[in-house]
């Protein structure tokens, strides 16, 4: 199976890029001259990929295990290497869970099989970079 896109410049740094499930996407480059960005960076837009794909994982998992939480994030931080062409080369992913029944043991279970076995997004990053996985519980 394969995947196509196409990425249309629409002059100064802006382009346009389909996606297979029909919803475009604007990538820019940081906004020059005070204009406001409505893109997304590129960098920035793989750890949105990579927060989607194993949030998508868990959010099935969560359904599948038919757990109870009110509400989950998860948070990224990157390093980025000083040398062209920068790349990340360490991140942290945080995975946080909030709700009065939240079920630990099976939360983490969703969230160690998104990690070592379901995001392909993550394989990806595994290639280039060092990943720190955190899980954090918030009862309340």
């Amino acid at each position: 199976m394969t995947n196509q896109i196409t990425t249309k410049w629409l002059g100064g740094m802006k382009f346009e890029s389909t996606n297979p499930s029909g919803n475009n996407l604007f990538i820019e480059a940081s906004p020059e001259d005070g204009a406001q960005a409505e893109g997304y960076r590129p960098k920035a837009l793989m750890l949105s990929a990579l927060a989607g794909c194993s949030g998508l994982d868990v959010a099935s998992l969560i359904k599948k295990m038919k757990l109870e939480v009110a509400d989950f994030s998860i948070d990224i931080d990157a390093n980025l290497t000083e040398e062209d062409p920068k790349f990340y080369d360490k991140l942290t992913m945080a995975f946080h869970f909030y709700g009065s029944d939240l079920n630990e043991k099976k939360l983490q279970r969703a969230v160690d099989l998104s990690v070592e076995k379901y995001c392909g997004v993550m394989e990806m990053f595994r290639q280039f970079a060092e990943l720190n996985i955190e899980t954090h519980f918030h009862k309340h």
